[in-house]
């Protein structure tokens, strides 16, 4: 059945509704920023509004022509024999569907994103895919973020009823309409290209995640420029890992070595007892020790037990993540591997060979576990425990067969056991390795969807501003009456205990919403017996200083690979101090020496920062000091250079 005429062309057509898909991805990005309004706040006053306008349209651009390019294909395709209803009716469905799937990720990523920092990226169907939960999460998200919902459902009508139909027939005579159908195509095909691209000229190359930076003054903001459809379809299938080559080999050691040798520790006599505790989602913003400045002195925070114990354990004074995500945390803590790109667990680096601190030391006869009270398969902790050395896993399954303990009645409904008895567990289990051993926990209760035990519910009440608080409280307890029965163990005294968080999560201050902030963790080592230096150290602490500094703790001898670098070595080998950190947002390496940050942007220092005097981060120093900037920069370059090249090489251990 043929369509009656109308004075819009098929050129006309696509124009106006790839406008409507602009207004669409506009809209949800405004859903996005109010969703995420307290990690732009404090910096939102000194954003460009017209470069924000123009970086969004930029990357909104790809994304819309890359989703559409089929239906540019069917709208304008010269063929007059289309130009009738059911083609048209074809073509608005695809474009509906297209772009409502596009919007949907945006608003959902407008939730996902509170907790990892950035635009979700391909690799979030790797990382969730062992997960059998994801269903209920999903409609508890919904139920909680109505309001979405509902803006979604808008979209989609708005969509429906504002697009716009072509003529459906074609003009008269028919050498004009396939003159008018092969011109357009041709020119929506060079407007294509250009906007995939990100530009039009032969020296622009295809724009990635990175290029957000340069409309914003720090990596978190780089997602209000961004959307989720871009950023997935710059990863699907992308090798993240490439020789940047930036320097000689010579060069690139003399500043940064990840090789660490046996003239940096004094051997001890003994074999202590390594007991690492990565506890989800553990915040420096909730302690009060790390705090204690804050609010004239009155801020108490809501980790009192973890604060007595930090009072008799080596700490320092700035202390970071090296990833935004609970599988970020584990390579980091247990392997000295950094989170650079994508998660190392989802890269094809994974099959490298590692030195793990649990297979370095079933060397030197040591017997090694991993608990985690989740399904064994969750998040690939089983197989990265196995891969890094760990020769039990004890999961869900392990816990629920000890007749000890409450099995199925303990399971939180959601993730994982609870807390508070997982850590008994824990503790209980350890009496039956063969001395010297090296565990590792990795708690789960301090997660969404932030609930804790019925019998808690009234001990732990929700707390102002955030629902975390009360997760946190519950956790700090259930460290409390672990440590309770681990002082009761034959082992005890002979432990050395390591405890710090995966990453961060939900924030109430300012400090911890800027883009180094947000890596701002815990960590502690705590020996019972004394023998360990104990207090606050001046100095920048990383998660992939921890293998280092306790192989130096237990007088380790030999050689290996760990990309952090030893915390309480005599002699300085890594980028000519102690004081170094590292870690990756949004595109952006952020690298800390001192009091200062640099933000790198895999080519260029985009910002730097001090610390010290500029917390929030609010006045860029970038050309203000040319040597200092210099020299961090070719630190980072360096520490990036050797990552990339021992990924690729498969030169992570010492042959």
């Amino acid at each position: 059945m043929k369509l009656r005429q109308s004075p819009v062309s098929n050129i006309i057509a696509v124009l106006a509704n790839l406008v409507l898909a602009y207004f669409v991805y506009m809209l949800s990005r405004v859903a996005y920023v109010w969703e995420n309004w307290s990690l732009f706040a404090p910096t939102w006053h000194d954003l460009d509004f017209c470069e924000l306008l123009a970086g969004s349209l930029r990357f909104d651009s790809s994304a819309i022509f890359y989703t559409n390019a089929l239906w540019i294909i069917l709208m304008l395709l010269p063929l007059h024999a289309k130009e009738c209803r059911w083609w048209h009716t074809l073509c608005k469905t695809l474009f509906v569907t297209i772009n409502t799937i596009g919007i949907s990720a945006n608003l959902a990523d407008a939730v996902y994103s509170q907790y990892t920092g950035r635009r979700t990226t391909w690799s979030f169907f790797s990382e969730f895919a062992n997960e059998s939960n994801l269903g209920d999460i999903f409609f508890v998200e919904l139920l909680r973020h109505w309001y979405l919902l509902l803006l979604g459902v808008a979209l989609l009508v708005a969509m429906i009823l504002l697009y716009v139909r072509p003529a459906g027939k074609p003009s008269r005579p028919l050498w004009r309409y396939y003159c008018m159908q092969v011109v357009s195509l041709a020119l929506m095909t060079l407007l294509a290209i250009g906007a995939m691209r990100g530009g039009f000229t032969t020296a622009i190359r295809p724009i990635t995640i990175s290029n957000a930076n340069q409309y914003v003054n720090t990596p978190a903001e780089a997602a209000i420029v961004l959307n989720t459809p871009f950023s997935m379809i710059r990863t699907a299938g992308k090798t993240p890992f490439a020789d940047p080559q930036y320097m000689p080999a010579d060069q690139m050691d003399a500043l940064y070595s990840p090789l660490h040798s046996s003239n940096q520790v004094t051997k001890q006599s003994g074999k202590k007892n390594v007991v690492v505790l990565i506890v989800e989602s553990f915040g420096r913003e909730y302690t009060g020790f790390y705090n204690r400045n804050l609010d004239d002195g009155t801020y108490r925070g809501f980790t009192p037990f973890v604060d007595s114990l930090l009072a008799h354990s080596l700490t320092w004074e700035r202390t970071y993540a090296n990833g935004r995500k609970s599988i970020d945390g584990m390579p980091s803590v247990l392997a000295s591997i950094p989170m650079f790109v994508e998660p190392f667990f989802l890269t094809t680096s994974s099959l490298n060979d590692i030195d793990g601190l649990a297979d370095l030391l079933v060397r030197e006869g040591y017997s090694t576990a991993f608990f985690h009270g989740a399904e064994n398969s969750s998040m690939g902790f089983q197989a990265f425990a196995r891969t890094s050395g760990f020769q039990r896993y004890y999961g869900r399954t392990e816990y629920d067969a000890d007749p000890r303990f409450g099995g199925e009645a303990d399971f939180d409904g959601t993730w994982a056991i609870w807390d508070e008895p997982f850590l008994q567990f824990y503790a209980t289990t350890m009496n039956d390795l063969p001395e010297p051993f090296m565990t590792a926990v990795f708690t789960a209760s301090s997660h969404h969807p932030y609930v804790i035990p019925d019998a808690y519910k009234e001990v732990y009440p929700e707390e102002d501003p955030l629902t975390m608080y009360k997760c946190i409280r519950y956790t700090d307890n259930a460290l409390r009456r672990f440590f309770a029965t681990a002082s009761q163990q034959p082992w005890y005294d002979n432990t050395i205990f390591v405890l710090t968080a995966d990453h961060t999560n939900m924030s109430a201050r300012d400090e911890y919403r800027t883009s180094t902030g947000i890596f701002s963790v815990p960590i502690l080592i705590f020996d019972p017996s004394g023998q360990t230096e104990r207090g606050l150290k001046a100095g920048v602490a990383q998660q992939i200083d921890i293998m280092p500094t306790v192989l130096h703790l237990l007088g380790y001898e030999k050689p290996y690979i760990a990309f952090g670098k030893d915390l309480l070595a005599d002699s300085i080998s890594q980028s000519g101090t102690r004081d170094w950190a590292v870690n990756y947002n949004n595109g952006i390496y952020q690298y800390f020496l001192g009091d200062y940050v640099l933000f790198f942007d895999g080519n260029r220092a985009t910002a730097l920062f001090n610390l010290s005097s500029d917390p929030l981060q609010h006045t860029n120093l970038i050309g203000t000091m040319p040597e200092l900037e210099k020299e961090l920069t070719q630190n980072v370059k360096a520490v990036i250079q050797s990552y990339m090249q021992r990924m690729t090489s498969n030169n992570l251990v010492v042959r």
